[in-house]
């Protein structure tokens, strides 16, 4: 099988998801700068296949679904990982996670009552990304070389915190108040 360069964004996506357990790895094991080096890693291909999946117009339904899970399971796994060694608290662990299974179940809710939908981030649910990203660096850079980031790290953690709840309120609002019309209209 001969593949072409419109699959690329998608190899680019599947080599992320196989980042993530090197960056487990490396967190479980506090080989801080390994996991900082392979986390941006997967960053920038995050932003490469991106660019290359609009530019070129290479975007396809299986990169629609590899993109998001790629960079979910490696969110995921770093927020467990960094549990497990007892830099992140379980419970937020467990309220990230659970801010997440809330929008799948939405999400399947949704298609089996109302339909077919197209599921786009909502600006609260990348700011979170964002903040989430911004904890697990700073954590990384806090263990690594700057133990002074603590309070920085703190407040970051806090401001995770905020828009997990406010993203998983805004799509429950959002959401809820789109089946509703949609209901309401068959």
């Amino acid at each position: 099988m001969i593949l072409s360069r419109r699959q690329l964004p998608n190899l680019i996506s599947v080599g992320r998801i196989l980042l993530v357990l090197p960056i487990v790895w490396a967190l479980i094991h506090e080989h801080f700068l390994l996991a900082l080096v392979l986390f941006a890693v997967a960053g920038l291909s995050d932003g490469l296949d991106g660019f290359l999946a609009k530019h070129f117009q290479w975007q396809s339904r299986l990169g629609s679904i590899l993109d998001p899970i790629a960079d979910k399971l490696l969110l995921v796994a770093c927020f467990a990982a960094l549990t497990w060694i007892e830099l992140i608290p379980l419970w937020l662990l467990v309220l990230v996670l659970g801010r997440d299974v809330w929008i799948v179940a939405g999400a399947l809710a949704y298609h089996w009552i109302v339909g077919a939908y197209d599921l786009k981030p909502l600006f609260s649910s990348k700011l979170n990304t964002f903040m989430q990203i911004a904890l697990i660096l700073l954590i990384i850079l806090q263990q690594q070389w700057f133990s002074l980031l603590a309070p920085v790290t703190q407040l970051c953690l806090y401001a995770v915190v905020i828009t997990v709840i406010y993203s998983g309120i805004a799509y429950t609002v959002i959401w809820g108040k789109f089946a509703w019309q949609q209901i309401q209209k068959n």
